[in-house]
């Protein structure tokens, strides 16, 4: 019985070639392609795949916030992150929020079979170029108490910070995400305070220091 797998990334070039070279594995099958983290959660509800190849940076949702709704709505569901993002926040943040499989994008392909294979059978898979990363972070857990966005804001918060970010307006942040105009404001007022920060410009650096959308709106 094949692997049913859902692609997500926000570039089409990536999709593409990991779906050309996954639909080559007689045990594997792609059921869907997502550009965004709301669409990947959507597809994780409707479709229920074995496994989803989800991105980190995302517009909309991030793939840490869509790994942790899948994790949620469809809890059978396998998340393996196969990210550019090596440091130690995002590989912790994406444990954190359910993920079973971490790789980076610079793996060979064989890497990638490999670990969707291994999470689909209920294992947990860890590059082992990002190895040291995880056990370091198990051993001092105890020792530190980082302040990351994922720490001092709430969910809600995050989600406000990474459209803030993206260039969107209240107006389309409070349709997009089902509240009023003035919660939105409201958020962004808290999520002001609790980093200290006082405009969009550095909101939206400190986004993309932690993790919560890209580069490239």
């Amino acid at each position: 019985m094949s692997i049913r797998i859902v692609l997500a990334d926000d570039h089409a070039i990536v999709r593409h070639g990991l779906s050309r070279a996954i639909q080559q594995e007689e045990d594997m099958e792609i059921i869907g392609q997502a550009s965004n983290g709301h669409s990947t959660v959507e597809m994780a509800r409707e479709l229920l795949p074995d496994v989803v190849v989800m991105d980190i940076s995302m517009p909309d949702l991030n793939g840490i916030e869509a790994t942790r709704e899948i994790q949620r709505e469809a809890p059978g569901v396998r998340v393996v992150a196969l990210s550019m993002h090596s440091a130690k926040r995002y590989v912790t943040e994406m444990f954190r929020a359910g993920a079973s499989g971490y790789l980076l994008k610079d793996c060979d392909f064989d890497e990638l079979a490999r670990a969707v294979r291994t999470v689909a059978d209920g294992k947990t898979y860890v590059s082992p170029s990002i190895s040291n990363v995880v056990v370091e972070d198990l051993v001092h857990t105890e020792e530190k108490n980082e302040m990351t966005a994922f720490s001092l804001l709430t969910q809600r918060e995050r989600e406000v910070l990474q459209l803030l970010a993206e260039g969107r307006t209240t107006k389309q942040i409070a349709l997009r995400l089902h509240i009023s105009p003035k919660t939105v404001e409201a958020h962004r007022l808290r999520v002001m305070n609790k980093l200290e920060i006082d405009n969009v410009a550095q909101l939206t650096k400190y986004a993309i220091q932690e993790g919560l959308t890209s580069a490239e709106p």
